[in-house]
């Protein structure tokens, strides 16, 4: 007995020669990704027309602009997609135009990340007219993009598309002329050194299917001169580009919210070369030739908004 059992205990555990070891698979290595969204103003805004499709064709001159929002995004999570965002009221779940981007690209490459986490660190106000939204799901095909390299950055547009209207501006970025829906896009020159905006954010938001059917059924009252902004564009005309900012949306939003124009009119009063809405609303911003002014500026705006920055353009 005492003999068998000494055996046992120096027994070898190896294998047998030749079997075949079934290992338990690797958990993934998680990567991570970081990409930064630059905010978006409308320079110049026209609608064209409603489109058989339901969609409206759109004249644009697009600018990105210093204010901007972080991502991180981590692949290989090995757990259940998840988006986390410092803004509580927006989603954060499939919802979120982040997590809509990164489904749009995983499928167009037909790969699974192996769990995703999507964390965003906002500071482009929501329902501003700065395409918050499409910047941050921009940020995220671009990031994306970076790491694997499958597509263009005509197909990644392509793709972008797929998520929203301003998305394929976003993954663009700097100055631009936008047709379409916004994604024909065209190259312009970079404002002339020196400008910067003020970003004044009252405290309404619009509803911007209402507007377009507002548009659709009186017309558009105030149309940009888009071929005499392009001209100033690449004049470098400074004085001339505050002139001609114009948004088409503009008139409608101001009869309801008069605070527009009164924001409008303090900027002006403080120097603005120009003022004008970006998008739908509901920020205003001016075109300023002096940073002091222009800091001056966002400071007398307290009484008619909680918000306001100053910021440069970002560059092409």
């Amino acid at each position: 007995m005492s003999n068998q059992a000494t055996g046992n205990r120096h027994q070898s555990t190896d294998p047998p020669v030749g079997a075949h070891i079934v290992r338990p698979p690797e958990a993934p290595v998680p990567v991570i990704l970081r990409e930064t969204a630059y905010g978006k103003l409308n320079l110049t805004l026209d609608v064209l027309g409603k489109r058989p499709d339901g969609y409206h064709d759109l004249e644009m001159v697009m600018c990105s602009v210093a204010l901007s929002d972080e991502l991180e995004l981590t692949l290989g999570t090995g757990e259940a997609w998840s988006v986390v965002c410092d803004r509580m009221d927006l989603p954060q779940n499939e919802g979120n135009l982040c997590w809509k981007a990164a489904r749009a690209y995983f499928d167009a490459a037909g790969l699974d990340p192996a769990g995703l986490r999507i964390a965003l660190r906002k500071a482009i106000p929501a329902q501003a007219g700065m395409a918050g939204g499409s910047a941050d799901a921009a940020a995220v095909l671009r990031a994306l993009n970076r790491h694997y390299g499958l597509f263009s950055p005509e197909a990644l547009r392509e793709i972008g598309l797929r998520v929203g209207s301003d998305v394929p501006y976003c993954l663009f970025g700097g100055m631009a002329l936008a047709r379409g829906r916004g994604e024909l896009l065209s190259r312009l020159p970079a404002l002339p050194k020196g400008l910067c905006f003020v970003l004044a954010k009252p405290e309404f938001s619009v509803s911007t299917p209402a507007l377009f059917r507002q548009l659709d059924a009186v017309g558009v009252t105030q149309r940009p001169d888009t071929p005499a902004m392009l001209r100033a564009l690449e004049a470098g005309n400074a004085a001339e580009i505050g002139r001609q900012l114009a948004n088409a949306f503009e008139p409608a939003v101001a009869a309801d919210y008069p605070v527009v124009e009164q924001i409008r009119r303090v900027l002006l009063a403080k120097g603005a070369l120009g003022a004008r809405l970006t998008g739908t609303g509901s920020v205003v911003f001016g075109l300023f030739d002096d940073e002091d002014a222009a800091r001056a500026a966002a400071a007398a705006l307290a009484p008619l908004c909680p918000q306001a920055w100053t910021v440069a353009p970002v560059d092409n």
